[in-house]
């Protein structure tokens, strides 16, 4: 249920803004009418139709903090690939690294140098001995779980509930009023019955973790070290190290998605808290833009998915064809932009700008709800922020789903885009990257106050 009661307002406020959207972009409109003769929607992922507005916007050219549209209006970017551009769009070093690479030969099957040093840098960030590399988070979430069913001979993954892990079936599940696993709303085309794989557990809700392990068949655990993509949603002072104990009891593998929590850190939430995973997995910004992913395991844990694939130490027939892996996985390109991106642009030195620049936003966001007196939060984690509307933070998933009110978040995302602010579709996320300034900030700041204005004024 929405806090937010005057629909008859919101639905003027949304068609003004609709009105402005079209003025302002008939060049887009233009190339998304072509498009709509050869892709679905118009669009290249049916789930980009979920803009605001009744085309997407065409990008044209992007560079930091900033993209300027085909119709030629300059935006600033706090969306960011959602993560996927958190460094800034066309890092120079990533660029350099990448170009020079592409000229060399882009894919061959076969290491370069820049993979072990990528590996390095992970390995130093994390504390993780021993890396692997895809080309997205997915697969990397993807590869893990199947290593955890191979060493443990256990069936079953735990998720939170509400999580994200990119497109991993078994994280597609969520509970019914009655506890029930059953498949999250919007799952396309589930394979199985997820209640067939997954046991669901409430994010914060330690006892409940331990319930789950407690029936003996879950090869790993898979979390995200606060949620964020059902709002942020942050681990309670027990959380971490009751999910932690529990596996060790349990004989578990803990396995943690820092592909959005990165924005934390130079090693996520895992480096900043002391986190002590079997697992962690990355994806999206690492590699300045082109596609990639890794995971790191603990020397442990590798050694005992080697000892499973090569019982007899007669070589690894199989390796090839056991669902891990890829033909354009640890490919050079991405290899030379992992290298290029960690050592150049995403270090150590530029995060305390960056948590600064979300710290003015949240800031920014605060003001407007205090001035007006609206029932909203705002929750700020590393260089990453968003708001939810609720009067206090979401403890679980489910608390924060309960929160969303869609038309009420189109309206506020449109009113920002028509103002030259892109935010993160399909929640109220902003991203900070190295090259975001005080005043691109302060830009969203007046824009947000004077949507909160036009709803509450």
């Amino acid at each position: 249920m929405s806090v937010y009661q005057d629909r008859a307002r919101l639905t003027r406020l949304w068609e003004a803004e609709l009105a402005a959207f079209r003025a302002a972009r008939p060049e887009s409109a233009r190339l998304h009418r072509a498009a709509e003769e050869v892709m679905p929607g118009g669009v290249p992922m049916l789930w980009m139709e979920k803009w605001p507005g009744p085309w997407p916007v065409y990008v044209t050219e992007a560079k930091g903090a900033r993209f300027r549209c085909a119709d030629g209006i300059d935006h600033v970017d706090l969306c960011l690939g959602d993560t996927g551009a958190m460094v800034g769009h066309a890092p120079e070093a990533s660029v350099r690294a990448i170009a020079e690479r592409l000229a060399q030969g882009s894919t061959f099957m076969l290491p370069t140098e820049d993979a072990a040093a990528a590996a390095h840098e992970l390995a130093g960030r994390f504390g993780l001995e021993r890396w692997q590399f895809t080309l997205s988070a997915t697969d990397a979430n993807r590869h893990v779980l199947r290593y955890a069913r191979l060493v443990t001979g256990r069936p079953k993954v735990v998720v939170i509930d509400y999580s994200y892990h990119g497109t991993v079936d078994e994280a597609y599940a969520t509970l019914d009023a009655d506890g029930r696993v059953i498949p999250r709303r919007g799952n396309i085309g589930p394979p199985v019955d997820p209640a067939l794989t997954t046991i669901v557990v409430p994010f914060n809700d330690v006892p409940a973790m331990r319930a789950a392990l407690a029936t003996g068949e879950v090869a790993a655990v898979l979390v995200e070290p606060a949620m964020t993509n059902i709002g942020i949603v942050l681990p309670e002072p027990d959380w971490h190290e009751g999910v932690a104990r529990a596996c060790r009891d349990a004989g578990s593998y803990l396995v943690i998605d820092e592909t959005h929590t990165l924005c934390a850190g130079p090693g996520g939430m895992t480096a900043r808290d002391g986190l002590r995973p079997d697992a962690v997995v990355v994806g999206k910004t690492i590699a300045g833009g082109v596609p990639a992913g890794a995971w790191g395991m603990t020397t442990t844990f590798a050694d005992a998915v080697r000892a499973k694939l090569d019982p007899d130490g007669e070589g690894l027939e199989d390796i090839d064809v056991g669902g891990v892996g890829g033909t354009l996985a640890g490919n050079a390109v991405s290899m030379a932009g992992i290298r290029a991106t960690l050592a150049e642009v995403l270090t150590p030195e530029v995060y305390p700008g960056m948590i600064a620049r979300a710290a003015e936003w949240t800031a920014g966001v605060q003001a407007a709800i205090d001035e007006f007196g609206v029932p909203w939060q705002v929750t700020q984690l590393g260089c990453r922020a968003e708001y939810s509307f609720r009067p206090t933070p979401p403890r679980d998933g489910r608390e924060a789903a309960e929160a969303d009110d869609f038309a009420l978040q189109q309206y506020l995302h449109l009113h920002s885009l028509n103002r030259g602010i892109l935010v993160t579709p399909f929640h109220n996320m902003a991203l900070m990257s190295p090259a975001t300034t005080s005043a691109d900030v302060e830009r969203h700041t007046v824009a947000f106050r004077e949507a909160v204005a036009s709803l509450f004024g």
